[in-house]
């Protein structure tokens, strides 16, 4: 890990989602990202292979081995979600969408740290920890497509001190989302990106800046 982000704390956890490039993710580790996403959704631009996802976790360990480095899932079964965040060595598996609490059961049998990732749009009456997850994920009613996050009349205080937000965020609006809504932390993908799957190591600097309020010098 590089001296400037192992020194200063960021105010805010920030998860970079979608990589599949190590070069990147080495980058967002030095700049103070404190979780790695990546997506196993074929036939999406984000969707990475086995030797990616690999990859992309052996560069996120050799920065920071304290890294939470994450498999993000939306149709894949949850207990091969599961299985395959083991064998591939991901610390957390993220069920994004419509998985029910049976899912989550049948995922944490395998891999213990899950995450929910939900959209109020979807599931109004949601409440953290009710499927048994680790932490809790807003976002916007179609994930990954930029499209931003809504309480749907929900006060943000109800969700607790540690859920993450995510849905149409970026560079320009981060800063203002967490004055606004205080979550513990925030999650981006296609807010870095210069095309669709493809990340922007410009845009991931001043996306983690403006989140934790930290600039470091670009490595």
């Amino acid at each position: 890990m590089t001296k400037s982000a192992a020194e200063d704390s960021p105010r805010i956890y920030v998860k970079i989602c979608g990589m599949r490039d190590p070069n990147l993710t080495r980058l967002a580790v030095q700049l103070g990202a404190q979780a790695i996403g990546v997506v196993m959704s074929p036939g999406t631009p984000r969707d990475a292979s086995d030797a990616e996802a690999v990859a992309v976790i052996a560069a996120a360990r050799a920065e920071n081995p304290a890294i939470d480095t994450v498999l993000v899932v939306n149709k894949m079964p949850a207990r091969e979600a599961a299985e395959r965040a083991f064998a591939l060595g991901f610390d957390v598996l993220q069920l994004h969408g419509r998985y029910a609490a049976t899912d989550f059961a049948a995922a944490r049998a395998v891999l213990p740290r899950v995450w929910r990732a939900a959209s109020l749009t979807h599931f109004p009456g949601l409440t953290p920890g009710e499927y048994g997850e680790e932490r809790l994920l807003l976002d916007g009613a179609d994930p990954g497509s930029g499209a931003r996050w809504s309480f749907e009349g929900r006060d943000p205080s109800e969700f607790g001190d540690s859920w993450l937000l995510a849905g149409g965020l970026s560079p320009v609006n981060v800063a203002a989302a967490v004055e606004q809504v205080s979550p513990a932390g925030v999650d981006v993908s296609s807010g870095v990106e210069s095309s669709p799957g493809v990340k922007d190591p410009e845009l991931i600097a001043r996306f983690i800046a403006e989140a934790t309020g930290v600039s470091h010098p670009h490595p």
